[in-house]
């Protein structure tokens, strides 16, 4: 791959959550560089809205990530239609905010198994390919994996989760040819972070961060970033370039956090109630699991 002028010209790539925002970016960047694309979501119909927006060959499969025994099937269809992928992108993520106390156990689970154990069950989905193909898995992480936040626990955990399976992945199948890459990327103009600022809990943590943390950056810019990292096989990227320095300083970070959460959270709470957020954005509604029944 890398020793080619167009290195993605003719390959297949997958990519997860690819109906909307980083996901269609994505998507749209890579068939750019002449890669044949695999969308998966879970919103067939505004997947094959993508894939209309697409200028190379390409499908789009309505899956749930994690559903093993789906995901298992849709990675044959892959490989049958396109090819065996030469780049697998985990992009599926959901978010909720609010209160650990209070939160809904269905959701707070939901995220960690979207977010991680979904990741997990791409890669595993995959593998086989990736070692034929000697292709690459890029794994979209966040600042979130780095620094943790009061309010966003179980978005933290996922994704702080994320950032050591795929340490580990690539430690295991760099004999193999594959290379592993893992993207922390900050705000992105997504329907997800739009949400933000409807709920109080997530506006005023975003509005407390240092100035250059609270930029959002378009999807068009974030996605070209990450599409140039898988170019060229990249372990790691930051986007933006700043968050590379969050890496030196990130055992200091959870003190201050707590320090700052200590005298903040009850100033705000006092001036008005923090309340769960539920899942967040369209995608985040379109992933809400049904409720149980009643008892």
């Amino acid at each position: 791959m890398a020793t080619e002028a167009r290195p993605l010209h003719g390959r297949t790539a997958v990519v997860t959550g690819a109906a909307r925002g980083l996901g269609e970016g994505l998507a749209l960047r890579l068939a750019e560089r002449g890669a044949k694309v695999a969308l998966l979501g879970r919103e067939e119909a505004a997947l094959a809205r993508v894939r209309e927006r697409l200028r190379t060959e390409s499908f789009c499969w309505e899956v749930d990530v994690t559903d093993d025994a789906r995901m298992a099937e849709v990675a044959a269809e892959v490989r049958e239609r396109l090819g065996p992928p030469s780049v697998v992108v985990a992009n599926a993520g959901v978010a909720e905010g609010g209160p650990f106390a209070e939160s809904d156990p269905a959701l707070w689970r939901r995220v960690i198994e979207v977010n991680l154990v979904g990741s997990a069950i791409t890669a595993r989905a995959h593998l086989k390919s990736l070692f034929e193909t000697g292709g690459y898995f890029l794994q979209v992480a966040s600042l979130a994996s780095i620094g943790a936040a009061p309010m966003m626990s179980a978005y933290c955990a996922s994704k702080a989760g994320v950032e050591s399976f795929a340490h580990s992945l690539r430690a295991e199948v760099a004999h193999r040819r594959v290379g592993v890459g893992i993207a922390y990327i900050n705000w992105t103009d997504t329907d997800m972070v739009r949400d933000v600022d409807a709920h109080a809990v997530l506006r005023e943590l975003r509005g407390h961060m240092p100035p250059p943390a609270r930029k959002v950056y378009p999807v068009a810019y974030v996605a070209g970033r990450l599409v140039r990292a898988v170019e060229r096989r990249r372990p790691v990227v930051y986007v933006p370039s700043w968050l590379r320095a969050t890496q030196l300083v990130r055992a200091a970070m959870p003190p201050v956090v707590t320090m700052l959460s200590r005298r903040e959270l009850p100033r705000l709470a006092a001036a008005r109630p923090f309340e769960a957020t539920g899942l967040l954005g369209p995608g985040g509604l379109a992933d809400t699991p049904a409720p149980g029944p009643s008892s």
